[in-house]
Order: C-alpha cells, then sequence, then structure tokens
C-alpha cells in the first residue's frame, strides 16, 4: 500500500468559504422556524401540526411549511458539503461557485416555502440542484482523477 499526500489547491479557501456560508442558511431557517412557531402558538416538543390543525389555521400550515423548509435543508445539507469538498480538490473555482449558487438557490428556497407554500419553494429548488447534481458529478471525476494509475 502507497501512502498519499494530499495536497490541495491554492484557491481551495474559496470552497471553504462557500461551505461555511451554507451554515447561515440553517441560521436563517432557525429564525423563520422559530417565528413561525411562536405564530402558530404549537410549543416544544411538538415538530409538527397535525393535518387537522394545519387544515383549520393558516398558522399552523405555515409553520409546517417553515420546518419542512428546515428539514429538507438538513437533509441536503450533508451531500452538498460531500460534493463540494471533494470536487474543490481539482476545480477549486468552479466548485466554489456552483457552491455560492447552491446557498443562494437555498436561501431562497427558505424565504419561498416560508412565505408562499410549497409553490414557493420552486425556484430556489430548481437552482440548488441543477448546482447540486453538478457538484456531484465533478466530485466524481476528481475522485476518478486521484485513483492510482495501473
Amino acid at each position: 500500500m502507497v501512502s498519499y499526500a494530499l495536497q490541495v489547491p491554492s484557491e481551495y479557501g474559496y470552497v471553504l468559504t462557500v461551505a461555511a456560508s451554507s451554515l447561515f442558511v440553517n441560521t436563517l431557517h432557525f429564525f423563520l422556524t422559530a417565528k413561525a412557531r411562536t405564530a402558530s402558538g404549537l410549543k416544544y416538543p411538538i415538530p409538527y401540526a397535525s393535518q387537522e390543525q394545519a387544515e383549520k389555521d393558516p398558522k399552523a400550515y405555515a409553520f409546517n411549511c417553515a420546518q419542512r423548509a428546515h428539514a429538507n435543508y438538513t437533509e441536503n445539507l450533508t451531500p452538498f458539503l460531500g460534493a463540494l469538498l471533494i470536487s474543490g480538490l481539482h476545480f477549486p473555482t468552479a466548485s466554489a461557485a456552483l457552491g455560492a449558487v447552491w446557498v443562494f438557490g437555498r436561501f431562497w428556497y427558505a424565504l419561498g416555502y416560508t412565505s408562499s407554500g410549497p409553490q414557493g419553494r420552486i425556484k430556489g429548488f430548481t437552482l440548488s440542484l441543477l448546482s447540486d447534481l453538478s457538484l456531484k458529478v465533478m466530485a466524481v471525476i476528481a475522485s476518478v482523477k486521484m485513483l492510482p494509475s495501473a
């Protein structure tokens, strides 16, 4: 077995800056969800309003939208960070740019979903999805480039 020294490109700082900025999307979700929870009157530890509550009370429905938007962000953050950090090893500038698009898309998604319900998330979702898929393809290419030659 041969050891492998990993050297990051000088532009990798851009990748790390985007990765760090993506964590502030969680902070946005915290505030949006807390505001919706307070308005709905739903107390901890209730994770979601029931379907009955949401159908009767627009504030309970809005809380569910905020809570679901936050859950979707947490479901997508780990794969995004993995793809960003791996792809950035060979494509640091392009990865950072696509990562910034993902972060912007997730902000748009959060604000749209919490203000307009499920339809409000579509544009932010589309933007983040396209950048996410591109990063995943680039991560595979970067990984293959690191395989030892036969």
